[in-house]
């Protein structure tokens, strides 16, 4: 295993080595770097024309970068037991967050949609924090409710109603696909906490039904749904930023039409720099640039599951389960993104964790990471990681 390490002191002034996971660090930055040169690329025509300044958006993507990074070495630095010990207080500061974002005034409305609270220099999606909160909660309830979760349905179904409830605070935003995330990861986390398959299939049905229900009874999704089936029946109203992905994408061809060279991000493809950055890359980088995106992201979510696995067997299950969800957020989120820009999904409205333009899902999306960087440091300090390691060895 490949790691990097530094030396920090203890308040008692002798060295402890602080271990630093090189595959999750390798990963980031790469992942940044593409980030920051394809928002540059989208977003130039945009900015020019709405600020007059052509690096407007990457200038302020660079600011989030450094931002989140702080924001990492923070999480980097907080032992992850008091995670742990306060994870009913980070229950209510999530739920308050999702709540407070509804209240009128305070949140602030963008396309439709009142996912946001004003924060001087950016407006902060309430809900991108929520996630990262109520995952902790899940992850604390499987390890204190260890017996009860495997055992009986009532230990399985609360923490499932707490993340319902919660999914229905986000779908008053409305956050659809936030929500579908949100539940898709809490139930598996709990999965991997030994919660019986027969007491899973109970949510999922449920929330399939459910979910399936809010879009056809919405306008507004039913549209999204007709035009994920066909965008080409109506490419000018409904299916027009489908189409446009689309036609970005089939440009690409292997190699692309080089870096900066996209004729889609030139008012045609809404935005371009957000949800659909990773139809420029396609357009720019063609099908190569595609398959080393989507091979860092799989390498990143496989690296945070081997961690959890690590944890796990170094005897931290708290650790383990943050972990696991860190790995499953990472990768369901992307392959949402990337299933979005494809066709293969509805619009969900989703960000390209890393790569998106916006602050607030680079400073979550760092900051998680910068706790998958601590578990991994415990994992490899703790003395039970040692014994561990020492078993397994021939």
């Amino acid at each position: 295993m490949t790691a990097a390490t530094l030396s920090y002191a203890r308040s008692t002034g002798r060295p402890r080595r602080l271990v630093l996971d090189g595959w999750v660090i390798g990963t980031v930055a790469a992942l940044l770097l593409v980030g920051l040169v394809m928002v540059a690329s989208a977003s130039i025509g945009v900015a020019e024309r709405e600020t007059g300044s052509a690096f407007f958006y990457f200038e302020r993507q660079l600011m989030f970068v450094g931002m989140g990074l702080v924001a990492a070495m923070l999480a980097l630095a907080i032992p992850t037991t008091l995670w742990e010990k306060y994870s009913m207080v980070l229950l209510g500061v999530a739920i308050a967050l999702l709540v407070l974002v509804l209240v009128p005034g305070i949140g602030h409305e963008v396309n439709g949609s009142r996912r946001w609270v004003r924060l001087g220099l950016m407006n902060f999606q309430a809900s991108e924090l929520a996630r990262v909160l109520l995952l902790t909660y899940v992850a604390s309830y499987a390890v204190r409710r260890a017996d009860e979760l495997r055992s009986d349905f009532k230990g399985f179904i609360k923490p499932v109603a707490v993340l319902g409830g919660a999914a229905v605070l986000l779908l008053l935003e409305p956050d659809f696909g936030a929500a579908t995330v949100l539940l898709a990861t809490g139930i598996v986390v709990l999965f991997l906490a030994g919660a019986r398959l027969t007491h899973l299939l109970v949510p999922v049905v449920l929330g399939v039904a459910g979910m399936g229900a809010l879009a056809v009874t919405s306008s507004y999704r039913l549209r999204r749904l007709i035009a994920f089936r066909n965008p080409w029946e109506d490419p000018f109203d409904s299916g027009f930023q489908l189409v446009q992905s689309l036609i970005a994408i089939g440009r690409g061809e292997w190699f692309g039409v080089g870096l900066g060279s996209s004729v889609q991000k030139l008012f045609y493809l809404p935005e371009a720099h957000t949800d659909f950055v990773f139809a420029v890359l396609a357009e720019e980088f063609g099908f190569v640039g595609v398959v080393v995106v989507m091979a860092l992201f799989a390498l990143l979510a496989g690296r945070a599951l081997a961690i959890s696995r690590n944890a796990a067997r170094a005897g931290l299950q708290f650790q383990s389960y943050v972990a696991a969800s860190i790995g499953v957020w990472l990768g369901l989120q992307a392959f949402v993104n990337i299933g979005v820009n494809m066709g293969l999904l509805p619009t969900k409205g989703l960000t390209l964790p890393l790569l998106s333009y916006g602050g607030s899902s680079m400073l979550v999306t760092l900051a998680w990471l910068g706790v998958l960087l601590r578990v991994h440091h415990e994992t490899q300090t703790t003395g039970r990681a040692a014994v561990s390691r020492e078993e397994r060895r021939p």
